[in-house]
């Protein structure tokens, strides 16, 4: 099951699980629509190099016996410096 992390790991973005702007790679690290479009070369993931997908929504009654994620995490790439 998806963790849906909670938020961008270049910006600190807020990325609740209904987001639509969240990206994630197949190790679910999570990028908002504007970082990996403006940040992250190429638009993969720097961390893995791994394509970058639209993160599916978990529906909203399977939040309660499944949650998101909550631990926040942030990249410490120079692309993100700042952002």
């Amino acid at each position: 099951m998806l963790e849906l992390r909670p938020n961008c790991e270049c910006c600190g973005r807020d990325l609740p699980p209904e987001s639509r702007e969240a990206l994630i790679c197949s190790f679910e690290c999570t990028w908002c629509r504007d970082c990996a479009a403006n940040r992250l070369p190429g638009g993969l993931c720097p961390n893995c190099g791994g394509e970058l997908v639209t993160r599916p929504v978990r529906p909203a009654g399977k939040l309660e016996r499944f949650p998101a994620a909550t631990a926040r995490k942030r990249s410490t790439l120079p692309a993100c410096a700042g952002a």
